[in-house]
């Protein structure tokens, strides 16, 4: 059994580290649970997070980090049980060394994400992780929840971008592993535990993360398909034409842009009306290749192959801008006509386009009167897949539906090879079924982990596993 943080833990902590409780360390994004704090900690180095672990570990209280509060997940919230202790490392966001010939950055994890692609920018680089959240999401969550976004078909998952950590273990122990390296095979991975644990067997201090060269040229086009079978063939001709250079590949639907339409006019759609789907590509391609050309060419294959039925190409950099405005404009379109029930799941990609006509005629018996919102990461397998109310209506309407819309669609996703979460993490919103469809010799490894590194259980109590 835990304890309350309280007045006499915030006694023992380092000097300085202890803040006011401020009402957006209690909240997450969709207003699902509220959070509670008895104290909250924002310490200024790896040494003062460690001296607020040690102190927590003696007085078995648990922790709950904060980065940015962008979770969808509601694994930086505690809504029940003790009373823990926020901590929060917005004290600590430097980017601390760049080295540019190496392709490598050092950040704190209370840096923003959108502050390390800064950084990179400065020195000639990127750092190809992109979210619509990058102003606020922070290094350390990012890294905590593996974070996707628009990127992870070309660069991979948080992960992968990922050479090292510095970060304090449940004990209080620091390990200091912000390793440059390419190569390090020297046992046991504890970075690629601590990367995806939502801070559940450690605290990630800081990152050594991998940057890539800026694309000579850049092609960026919404291109109109007549079914998400057709996107994922286009998908696989561009891959062969351009041989790694397809950098974004979503997939949208024509609801997302009656959205849009819907509630944020000031929005400017490239299509109306809306067609049924649409892709948003992005190329990257080395000096030598005109990527509006080379864009073209694909479309006029793609045209005569039945594959595109209509095309805007970028013309600039600010139009290609807009054009992922759009995209990045679909899920704050979403929050404020409010959905039923929200998924983010990802399929092999053979599996996308029967799933996407299986799941909507399954609902079209279930809840004919709801809207399917479906748009995502085509490139990666990951879909969005959101329901909600009819035009003037509302969720409250239909909440009660909502737990047997869900295991509905996640009993589709997980029989045709898929997963239930693809990157928003399990947090405190999915522990269920976490438990329903783990495979059970993973699921007790994964409780042997967290039984190892964190015996008392005071990382993250109740995130990912119950």
């Amino acid at each position: 059994m835990l304890n309350d943080a309280d007045e006499t833990l915030a006694a023992r902590l380092p000097v300085g580290v202890v803040r006011a409780v401020a009402p957006r360390l209690l909240e997450e994004p969709r207003g699902r649970w509220k959070g509670r704090a008895g104290v909250v900690a924002a310490p200024r180095n790896v040494e003062e997070v460690a001296g607020v672990v040690r102190a927590c570990a003696e007085a078995r209280v648990g922790i709950v980090p904060w980065g940015g509060g962008t979770g969808l997940v509601g694994g930086q919230v505690m809504h029940e049980g003790a009373v823990p202790l926020v901590l929060t490392l917005e004290r600590m966001a430097a980017v601390r060394a760049v080295y540019r010939e190496e392709n490598v950055i050092v950040a704190e994890a209370g840096a923003t994400l959108q502050a390390v692609r800064d950084a990179a920018v400065a020195a000639g680089r990127q750092f190809p992780l992109a979210l619509a959240s990058q102003g606020t999401a922070t290094i350390g969550g990012v890294l905590a929840t593996n974070a996707g976004g628009t990127g992870v078909l070309r660069w991979g998952n948080a992960r992968e971008l990922c050479l090292g950590v510095e970060a304090v273990l449940p004990d209080g122990s620091v390990m200091r592993t912000l390793t440059r390296l390419r190569k390090d095979n020297t046992g046991y991975s504890i970075r690629d535990l601590l990367v995806g644990a939502e801070g559940t067997l450690g605290i990630i201090t800081a990152a050594s993360l991998r940057l890539a060269p800026v694309p000579a040229g850049q092609g960026t086009g919404f291109l109109v398909v007549p079914d998400p079978a057709a996107a994922l063939t286009l998908l696989a001709r561009a891959q062969a034409r351009f041989a790694g250079g397809v950098t974004g590949f979503e997939l949208i639907s024509g609801e997302g842009l009656r959205f849009l339409a819907e509630v944020m006019p000031e929005v400017r759609l490239p299509f109306d009306p809306a067609p049924a789907w649409l892709v948003l590509m992005e190329v990257g391609l080395p000096a030598g290749m005109d990527p509006e050309a080379a864009l073209s060419g694909l479309l006029e294959e793609a045209v005569e192959a039945g594959l595109v039925e209509d095309a805007l190409l970028a013309q600039s950099g600010a139009q290609a801008a807009a054009f992922w405005a759009v995209r990045e404009s679909i899920p704050d379109a979403n929050r404020r006509i409010g959905a039923v029930a929200s998924h983010d799941v990802s399929l092999p990609l053979s599996e996308v386009p029967g799933f996407i006509a299986e799941a909507g005629a399954m609902l079209g018996r279930m809840a004919p009167e709801l809207r399917i919102n479906c748009f995502g990461h085509l490139g990666d397998g990951n879909l969005h897949y959101n329901l909600f109310p009819p035009f003037g209506g509302s969720r409250s309407d239909h909440a009660g539906a909502a737990p047997a819309l869900s295991l509905a669609v996640h009993e589709l996703v997980v029989a045709r090879g898929g997963s239930f979460s693809a990157e928003h993490g399990i947090g405190r919103a999915k522990t269920a079924d976490l438990a329903r469809w783990a495979d059970p010799a993973r699921l007790a490894a994964m409780r042997a982990v967290k039984a190892a590194l964190d015996p008392l259980g005071i990382m993250n109590p109740g995130a990912v596993l119950a």
